[in-house]
């Protein structure tokens, strides 16, 4: 039995786009056109190689979280919990408000603006977040080298805080050098 027409696109080129397109505009504010047009292809072609919007959406913050926010897992592998929570503030920073990417998280633009039809986009970015939340606790349990008034969930929660903070603000214009004062203040208050 044939196989059907040999695809005419790369597929990984096509899922870059389609990442940097949701990037800039999050989920719902991404059209089927916007996609199509980013991507080089046509519907039909889109949703032969990756499903419908949802599911494309699935595979892109898949490709994210994998690619411009693995600076997560690596962060959460440093030799001490001080280094951690440092290398994720200033990854956001980076991430968010660095030069030749979206300003701005994936994740966090999609929580925020979604409507009922943006249903499981909502869920699966709510999903990363909290995954990303229970594993920095995880690692935040084993650190010896934190201040013993912050208890590790709670600590968790608030770096994440910072974090959506900073990507809202970096989607808002403010430039990687206020950020990262910000972020730096932000530090010394968890920190000191």
């Amino acid at each position: 039995m044939p196989g059907g027409r040999p695809r005419s696109f790369d597929v990984d080129a096509a899922l870059d786009r389609a990442l940097e397109a949701f990037w800039r505009q999050g989920y719902e504010g991404t059209s089927l056109t916007d996609l199509t047009t980013a991507m080089g292809i046509n519907k039909p072609s889109l949703y032969a190689a990756f499903g419908n919007k949802e599911e494309l959406f699935g595979k892109v913050l898949a490709r994210y979280l994998g690619g411009p926010g693995a600076y997560v897992d690596e962060a959460l592998n440093a030799a001490t919990g001080r280094e951690v929570i440092e290398r994720l503030i200033h990854g956001a920073i980076d991430l968010t408000a660095g030069e030749g990417t979206p300003h701005g998280c994936l994740c966090v633009k999609t929580v925020q603006a979604s409507g009922p039809e943006a249903h499981a986009a909502h869920r699966d970015a709510v999903a990363a977040r909290k995954a990303g939340e229970v594993a920095l606790r995880k690692r935040l349990e084993q650190a010896t080298d934190l201040p013993s008034r912050h208890e590790p969930a709670t600590l968790a929660a608030l770096v994440h805080t910072v974090s959506d903070g900073i990507a809202v603000q970096a989607a808002a214009g403010r430039s990687r050098a206020e950020l990262r004062r910000i972020g730096n203040l932000a530090l010394r208050a968890l920190l000191d």
